[in-house]
Formats: structure tokens, sequence, C-alpha cells
């Protein structure tokens, strides 16, 4: 039966960071602000797995409050997401995300970012959209405040 997820995830912009979007580090002087790397990207996709295994966010297994998850990388999150749905004997059939930020662009590591994202969920790159968009200068992603991420699963899972 396929079930159907959506995930959506923000984090300010901050000095003294590293920026990392779908697990690939993408050259700027800001970074993302969080407990993790703060990987939007992944952390999007995670709830939209999540979410079509019907479970919560991922703030119910990886809580901010938790000192092991301090400054690890999301991909650690997105591993065990696709475990679970292993163990349940579900598979990824796809994932179509998007990342929206004013800067840095994202065009040119958007195919890098599938890359690692297909390998990471076990699926043909052709199974993983990224995208990219701006805000227009609207809000405070297009202020240059933060930058947010909204991800769509579907997993084929047994009843």
């Amino acid at each position: 039966m396929i079930h159907m997820g959506i995930g959506y995830d923000v984090h300010r912009l901050v000095e003294g960071r590293k920026l990392v979007l779908g697990g690939v580090p993408i050259p700027y002087e800001r970074g993302l602000d969080g407990h993790s790397d703060a990987d939007v990207l992944i952390h999007a996709i995670c709830d939209a797995l999540f979410g079509a295994m019907g479970e919560g966010d991922i703030g119910q297994f990886f809580p901010n409050t938790d000192p092991r998850w301090k400054d690890k990388p999301s991909s650690v999150f997105l591993h065990e997401a696709v475990r679970m749905i292993q163990l349940r004997g579900g598979r990824i059939i796809n994932v179509d995300s998007t990342v929206i930020a004013e800067a840095p662009k994202l065009g040119p590591h958007v195919k890098r970012m599938k890359q690692v994202l297909s390998e990471a969920l076990e699926v043909h790159p052709n199974r993983v959209a990224v995208k990219a968009t701006t805000n227009e200068l609207l809000g405070f992603i297009g202020r240059g405040e933060g930058i947010a991420a909204m991800a769509v699963a579907s997993v084929d899972l047994p009843l």
C-alpha cells in the first residue's frame, strides 16, 4: 500500500557554522543554526518519511535536548528513517523536495545533493527530486535570515 508523507523544516542562518544542505557542504559565509548540523533539506525529508510511516516528526526520534545528536550530521537521521522503513518491510518509492533560500545560489549544488540523497535513501537518482527557489525577497527567507525546505515522500508499506 502506498503511503505519503509531508515534511517541512526551517533554520536561522548564523555566523560560525558550516552550511550543509542535502548532505552536501555548500560554500557560504554563514551556516544553519541547530543542535545537529541543521540540514533543513534532510530534516524535511526525514519528516516526510516519518509521516509516510504514520509516525511523528524528527524531534521525537532525535530530540534537540539529547546530547548524542549535538553537531551530528543529519545523514545519521536519514539513514535511521530508511532503516525503519526497511524493518517494516517497506521501500521508498520517491522523494520530491524544495529548498527555499535567497542565498547562496543552490543550482550548482543540486545535482550533488540529489546523488547524495539517492544513495542515502537507497533509490535510483531519478526517484529523488531536489529543487531550489528563492522567496522573492519576502519575509525572513527573503531577508537572508534563514533557509527552509519542504519534502513529500511516497513509501510502499505492507498493511
